[in-house]
């Protein structure tokens, strides 16, 4: 009995990471709201004049169609949904959250709550909000909707006094979830936050 080829259309959603695949298509991984992440090739993004190559940019907001049965599916549309301007150091703190994502999330598990927390870290950071609010938040919300979140009543994520310890407290979950691998994106935040220019 053949699987079920399933159609999905115009569903929010964010590209996480894209990679090449073959001469003029993308294997591209996104997270959407209603199905979690899902794996999906964007045949003939890569060539110039593709509706697709536009559409697939990281951190902007997109409505996706795609069809088909298997782990990775075929995309049949990509629509911009909307802006966000982010630039400068907030880029790496968008990078962080998406490598946690791509890290941390098994496929096509819909976590619409985690979507909603990504989406207002991504309007805060473009808003020029202090990514340590913003991304305390976002690690709060994918630790409990992952099963390791902390038994204690929500804090206030942008009291400065709280940061630090909340920041120790969640580094040791999510340090505790990966297995005591680094995050690449992590590393390089620390670097920068310690990096200093010339007077």
């Amino acid at each position: 009995m053949s699987k079920r080829v399933l159609r999905i259309h115009e569903v929010p959603g964010y590209v996480l990471h894209a990679t090449a695949w073959r001469e003029t298509s993308l294997i591209v991984q996104t997270f959407t709201r209603d199905h979690g992440w899902v794996s999906l090739v964007a045949k003939g993004a890569k060539r110039p004049h593709s509706i697709l190559r536009a559409a697939l940019s990281v951190f902007q907001p997109l409505l996706l169609s795609w069809t088909g049965s298997g782990e990775i599916k075929t995309l049949t549309r990509a629509e911009c949904a909307g802006i966000h301007t982010i630039a400068g150091p907030a880029l790496m703190s968008c990078w962080y959250m998406n490598e946690l994502l791509f890290r941390l999330l098994p496929h096509e598990d819909p976590h619409p709550r985690l979507f909603d927390a990504y989406v207002m870290a991504l309007q805060g950071l473009a808003a020029g909000q202090a990514a340590a609010g913003a991304l305390r938040r976002f690690e709060w919300t994918l630790l409990q909707e992952s099963g390791y979140g902390l038994d204690v009543p929500d804090p206030d994520f942008d009291d400065a006094q709280q940061e630090p310890a909340l920041r120790a407290a969640l580094r040791s979950r999510l340090s505790e979830h990966l297995a005591g691998k680094p995050l690449a994106t992590r590393q390089v935040l620390v670097a920068l936050q310690q990096y200093q220019l010339p007077k």
